[in-house]
């Protein structure tokens, strides 16, 4: 590869917010050349306050730039004739045209996916939405907190049966795994287009993203199961007392997971010093410790209270089994995995490091991509319509129209 896998795609990317756009981030960090338009007003993600990372932030918008990175910006209005022949243009060299407008939007602009894939056959029509492209809801608003964390399952099955009210979500969670589905969608129908000339169309919804999340669940409820929220403390009636956390004598915590609990328990005893345990009879297989769990996890929980989190992460590093440090987020910065692997990296302008962002969890031959910083809006209108033709008497006349600013 020199650039990217993608290297010579067009992206067209009608979509604001972050799912859609997130997916057209993924393809541009693979040399995917991905015009994002934007309304003249800007993308409203622009003027999101989030968590200091938003425009609350004071300098650089972080949420836009890990949304929109590697992308150029065209800022045009596409409901006036004119900005909608500037989009068609755009279509007529494009290989993706991605979108989270809602069908009847799409239909009202004649830009569903039936007339395009008429005017463009060898197009791949890519679309994410909130609740599917069919049934009562379609035209539904979405965004990954309603669809994906709410309808989707997740707030009902995350939030501990004592607790009042539903636990909430983390910034775009839904958002970003749907992204990664899109961008695994489009790849393949690009790979398709290969073999048959011919484009095709990709959807992906927050809820069918919550559910594929959700699969386990799923399973159990359709073999006539009903799922239900665990206890916040659901380690004592655990059919197996190893895979749990436990809090550190400084209230950190470990998490096990030792699926395999009869290959791993000789071992675990013999690491913590309590080699007694190994042969319990209370203990000494998965049946038995299923039967004494409670017993087992009031063991365990005052083991684990003898020791720091430091001196447990130590001690365990002699153990092979799955275990894991309950981490803060700061601490994930500087896990020595994340930094060995380039799971973090800088954006670089002219040669100085101006703000980190989380790579795309693929990596090709080894190496994350190179990170590209996010366009300005509108930063590449005139440049775009260069491209396209239009001359600078053209333009003048775009913007006295208001088509573009």
């Amino acid at each position: 590869m020199s650039k990217g896998a993608f290297e010579g795609i067009r992206v067209v990317e009608l979509a604001q917010w972050v799912f859609v756009p997130v997916a057209g981030a993924l393809l541009a960090d693979w040399g995917a050349d991905v015009v994002h338009i934007e309304h003249l007003k800007g993308d409203p993600y622009r003027g999101l306050a989030t968590q200091g990372i938003g425009s609350d932030r004071g300098g650089i918008n972080l949420s836009m730039a890990l949304a929109n990175r590697g992308k150029r910006s065209i800022a045009l209005d596409v409901q006036k004739e004119p900005g909608l022949a500037v989009l068609h243009e755009l279509l007529a060299s494009a290989d993706v045209f991605l979108t989270n407008l809602r069908p009847a939007a799409l239909e009202r602009l004649g830009l569903d996916a039936e007339a395009l894939r008429s005017r463009y056959p060898t197009l791949v029509y890519a679309r994410g939405n909130g609740y599917g492209v069919r049934g009562p809801d379609a035209n539904q608003a979405g965004y990954d907190a309603s669809a994906f964390f709410a309808r989707g399952g997740l707030a009902y099955i995350l939030t501990p049966p004592e607790r009042d009210q539903p636990i909430m979500q983390r910034g775009a969670m839904g958002d970003r795994n749907g992204a990664m589905a899109l961008a695994f969608g489009i790849s393949a129908a690009l790979l398709e287009r290969t073999r048959t000339g011919a484009g095709s169309v990709v959807d992906v919804s927050l809820l069918a993203t919550a559910m594929w999340t959700l699969s386990s669940d799923i399973l159990a409820a359709l073999g006539g199961d009903n799922p239900v929220p665990a206890p916040a403390d659901s380690r004592r009636m655990s059919f197996n007392p190893l895979v749990g956390s436990y809090r550190t004598k400084d209230h950190r915590h470990i998490q096990l997971v030792f699926l395999e609990a009869d290959r791993y328990w000789s071992d675990f005893c013999r690491v913590i010093g309590r080699e007694d345990l190994a042969d319990d009879p209370r203990f000494v297989d998965l049946a038995a410790r299923r039967s004494n769990a409670a017993e087992c996890v009031a063991l365990l929980d005052e083991e684990f209270g003898r020791r720091t989190f430091a001196e447990w992460k130590e001690l365990l590093k002699g153990l092979d089994a799955p275990w894991a440090p309950v981490q803060s987020i700061t601490e994930l910065l500087d896990d020595p995995q994340v930094v060995a692997n380039g799971y973090i990296g800088d954006v670089v302008i002219d040669g100085e490091p101006l703000y980190r962002l989380p790579a795309v969890p693929v990596q090709f031959n080894g190496s994350p991509p190179e990170l590209q910083r996010a366009p300005e809006h509108g930063e590449h209108t005139e440049t775009i319509l260069a491209e396209l033709g239009y001359t600078w008497d053209d333009i003048s006349k775009l913007q006295e129209a208001g088509v573009i600013p």
